[in-house]
């Protein structure tokens, strides 16, 4: 994975059935295209939990929440096409 590659944070707490699927679609998808993903537990946080709640999981570019809950897969295909046309 290159510098240039598209980067998402993937905010989780242990112990969350959501969380775990949607990392496990993450990964996934990364098999189709690649991008950086960080995982961070909430937890580990005052200030993420006080963020994030009872949002988690979440996927984030930056500072702009893709999706909650659920992957969305189309918002994060879009996130990396306009990622891959700006390089």
């Amino acid at each position: 994975m290159d510098s240039h590659s598209p980067r998402v944070t993937f905010y989780f707490r242990h112990g969350c059935h959501l969380c775990d699927d949607m990392w496990q679609q993450l990964q996934e998808m990364r098999k189709e295209r690649p991008f950086a993903l960080q995982a961070v537990d909430v937890d580990g946080s005052r200030a993420l939990v006080e963020r994030f709640g009872q949002l988690v999981p979440v996927l984030a570019a930056g500072e702009h929440i893709l999706c909650s809950y659920y992957l969305d897969p189309v918002a994060l295909r879009s996130f990396l096409d306009r990622r891959e046309g700006a390089v």
